[in-house]
């Protein structure tokens, strides 16, 4: 029997920065450990826990397709059961809840940069993305989400600087998703794809300040963005295509617009080493690892929008079927990879953060 317990879906506050994360770290820890134990394998050796933390997006793929097949398969082979243990929470919200103290034995998230802080602290091996297809698991784009219909006529980057766009993006200090569409925004002005002059780090800037004017919510995360676009807020939410085409499963109404460029976005997995071990389940999660590689759980990612991690499209298409254009994919290496993009872009004194000051001050 399939069991999956889902005791932790904790959101942080909008001014995440006046809120302590040791505090949601013990929160989340305390919440998981209330509803199902500890995290540990338990004493009879046909039952053990294993505990995910991911972030939102692939919620639905996991908790559907994905998990159910892997514990019934891992009980098929081994005659072990295996109790997942699942808590979602935006990518860098997740993240520091592990760092403060939440045991996940294996961590999906929403981008390499947040693997590599559990690395540095030496909870994921450093030597994680050695791993098939640099340790991802699956694959997205940033793309649009527009009103059916599309009444705004909105195609490109350049549309979403026009005055009287409305537009929804996540808090970049939160969201992984967030630190992915402003990136993607910045790699399409300097290609020379948002209106501007092609590598022009001033044009660029005056770009995303135009965008950033329009945003008329900034939430925790991915996930909760697309949700307040579903409550009729905005013309445009900038998000995964992934969290598209789960809307569209759900019975969402919206169209999908791919940009004539976007950023590849990359989502990996690893084993939280030190947790797992710890816990006595390393193999188990060693195993659960390779099934989100395998042949059958691609599938389940590309039933729910998702691309492989080499960038193939999901079912063989994408999201916006009618599209007239082909859309470029760069890579945050095009950029110059996190590292430098983060110091740029989301560090202190960065270019999102004085931007946003800016626009947040003239409001």
């Amino acid at each position: 029997m399939y069991t999956l317990t889902v005791d932790l879906v904790y959101t942080f506050p909008r001014k995440a920065s006046r809120f302590s994360i040791g505090r949601a770290a013990a929160l989340a820890f305390g919440a998981l450990a209330v509803g199902c134990g500890s995290g540990t394998a338990t004493t009879d050796p046909r039952q053990t826990t294993l505990t995910l933390a991911a972030y939102s997006a692939p919620r639905e793929v996991l908790e559907n397709e994905i998990v159910p097949a892997f514990v019934r398969e891992y009980e098929q082979k081994t005659g072990v059961h295996v109790r997942v243990q699942a808590s979602y929470l935006a990518s860098g919200a997740q993240t520091r809840a592990v760092l403060g103290g939440f045991a996940a034995d294996v961590v999906l998230l929403a981008m390499p940069r947040d693997v590599n802080k559990l690395a540095d602290a030496g909870i994921v091996e450093r030597t994680w993305q050695e791993a098939p297809h640099r340790g991802n698991v699956a694959a997205s784009v940033v793309a649009f989400a527009v009103r059916s219909g599309n009444p705004k006529h909105i195609a490109d980057w350049s549309d979403l600087a026009r005055p009287g766009v409305g537009v929804l993006l996540p808090n970049p200090k939160t969201s992984g998703g967030a630190m992915w569409n402003v990136s993607a925004m910045w790699g399409a002005a300097l290609r020379g794809d948002a209106g501007v002059a092609s590598n022009n780090e001033a044009e660029a800037g005056a770009f995303l300040t135009a965008v950033l004017k329009n945003v008329v919510v900034l939430d925790k995360g991915a996930r909760e963005s697309l949700i307040t676009f579903e409550k009729g807020i905005g013309d445009v939410a900038i998000t995964y295509e992934s969290e598209i085409a789960a809307g569209k499963l759900a019975g969402r109404v919206y169209d999908a617009v791919l940009p004539s460029s976007t950023i590849f976005v990359e989502i990996p997995a690893a084993i939280a080493t030190a947790n797992a071990k710890a816990h006595g389940v390393f193999p188990i999660a060693e195993a659960f690892l390779s099934a989100l590689r395998s042949p059958a759980a691609q599938k389940s990612f590309a039933a729910y929008g998702f691309r492989s991690p080499d960038g193939a499209l999901p079912n063989g298409g994408d999201t916006a079927p009618n599209r007239t254009r082909s859309t470029v994919l760069f890579r945050i290496d095009d950029l110059g990879g996190w590292q430098k993009v983060e110091s740029r872009l989301f560090g202190s004194g960065g270019e999102f953060e004085k931007i946003w000051e800016a626009v947040y001050a003239g409001k």
